[in-house]
């Protein structure tokens, strides 16, 4: 008799994938650079898959300067032209400029006093489900929360930062829980 190992949420069928399934996804994530990454980088992934983004993300690393906020702040009309082209990227005008204008809209709420850290954070739910989703149709593709999130990243002058972008980008970052009850992450917790 043999026995299959429980699936995973995603990434089975590529190592890059299953990786960052098993030990990034859903792992709290905190700190200016790590979250301005990750909202970064759900931003270029609008309408790709993930695992592109994984795969030019050692490139996105390099080419956003470790995604420094003050570095990208101070990008100008030339590195945005550079960026767009550099082949190992996404090149996409738009998500290349919301990228650059969002981290001058972070360098201003640090002058202002804020950090993304805490107004990220400021949205996780005030409860977490006692029981992981049986499936992914059991799982939002946006909710009022990440709704709340957008509208206030929004209001600082952030772009790329829809309420579904801002899901994904809580699920990535640990904010929500949403690895499904027969994956190997949860069965290991017991």
């Amino acid at each position: 008799m043999t026995t299959t190992a429980p699936a995973r949420c995603f990434g089975d069928d590529d190592p890059l994938y299953s990786a960052y399934h098993d030990d990034e996804w859903g792992v709290p994530v905190h700190g200016e650079s790590a979250l301005f990454e990750r909202i970064a980088l759900e931003g270029f992934q609008s309408g790709l898959s993930w695992l592109t983004v994984l795969r030019k993300r050692p490139a996105f690393r390099e080419v956003f300067a470790g995604f420094d906020p003050d570095a990208v702040a101070a990008f100008t009309a030339d590195d945005v032209d550079r960026l767009l082209l550099d082949a190992r990227i996404i090149r996409n005008r738009a998500k290349v400029e919301a990228t650059v204008g969002n981290a001058r809209a972070l360098v201003a709420m640090h002058a202002a006093g804020e950090t993304l850290d805490a107004l990220f954070w400021s949205f996780a739910p005030s409860s977490r489900p006692d029981v992981a989703p049986a499936s992914f149709a059991e799982v939002p593709a946006q909710t009022p929360e990440s709704l709340a999130l957008s509208k206030a990243l929004k209001a600082r002058g952030f772009r790329f930062v829809g309420p579904t972008t801002m899901y994904a980008a809580m699920q990535a970052c640990g904010v929500v829980d949403d690895h499904l009850a027969t994956c190997p992450v949860v069965l290991a917790r017991g």
